[in-house]
């Protein structure tokens, strides 16, 4: 009998053990996410229609700040969706600490300066928007490994360097890429034609030179490739003949020499063709 009671008092501390460090590690993680958005409303300069100077405050969860959503089991941030508020600022090197969050929108403010390395930490991201801000700097700085990133748009910022070679490593799930109206330079690296899931391509206005790759007839699934305004050179590949779901094709104002292969005739879906002409 004593021996009973003895096993059921240390199951029972067992279980208030575990909840208490539950509790506490949960506590511990939702104070962490408020205090990186705290720092990133620090970090905002200008919030002219006071969407973050009158509704983040630390009278209220965080779950129910304007532009953020929590996850309903563990309570973290799983989306932060900033879009068009008309906010100007730079992003703080707490951004990393989010670590549960999916969804990153802040496309279309007055966000400037260099993305930190620390949103490589963010590997449950499955969607990244920036585009229409004045961000700058090498994009291979801070696109790290994203396992189930889908949509990366980073479209009319001031970005520079070349696109990473091992790209498609480091997004393989990836499936539309914006970035055009930024500075890279450099060739369209072959790894780029690795994303066999990607649908839609938008290089658009860059510095990016060299030929256009054989390789891109890998993409079977791409349905849209706008590479408008480069500085591509040589013979359109022959192998562009493959590309049988793409719908629209923009290849004008580059360096290209010769004909769109007849054998694009091949293909289904063309809304639009836009390349050279002899």
């Amino acid at each position: 009998m004593g021996n009973t009671r003895l096993i059921t008092a240390l199951m029972m501390a067992v279980l208030l053990l575990h909840f208490v460090v539950s509790f506490s590690t949960k506590t511990t993680d939702i104070n962490t996410d408020q205090s990186t958005l705290l720092a990133l409303k620090a970090h905002v300069v200008s919030d002219p229609r006071n969407f973050l100077t009158t509704n983040w405050s630390v009278d209220t969860s965080i779950c129910n700040w304007v532009g953020v959503t929590c996850g309903s089991r563990h309570q973290r941030v799983k989306a932060l969706d900033l879009f068009n508020m008309s906010l100007s600022g730079t992003i703080p090197l707490d951004i990393g600490n989010l670590s549960f969050r999916t969804w990153l929108d802040i496309g279309y403010n007055n966000f400037q300066g260099l993305l930190p390395v620390q949103l490589t930490n963010l590997h449950r991201l499955n969607f990244i928007s920036m585009s229409d801000n004045n961000f700058y700097g090498e994009i291979s700085l801070w696109i790290g490994y994203f396992p189930k990133l889908q949509y990366l748009s980073m479209s009319n910022n001031s970005f520079t360097g070349p696109i990473p070679s091992d790209m498609c490593d480091r997004l393989p799930t990836l499936k539309e890429l914006y970035f055009s109206d930024n500075k890279l330079s450099g060739k369209i690296p072959i790894g780029l034609f690795k994303c066999k899931v990607i649908q839609n391509i938008f290089l658009a206005f860059n510095n990016l030179e060299g030929i256009l790759p054989e390789e891109i007839g890998n993409l079977k699934m791409l349905r849209t490739l706008d590479l408008r305004g480069n500085q591509i050179q040589g013979i359109i590949p022959q192998q562009i003949s493959n590309l049988t779901a793409v719908r629209l094709l923009y290849l004008s104002h580059n360096f290209l020499t010769g004909h769109v292969p007849v054998t694009l005739g091949n293909l289904r879906y063309i809304s639009r063709i836009a390349g050279p002409i002899e």
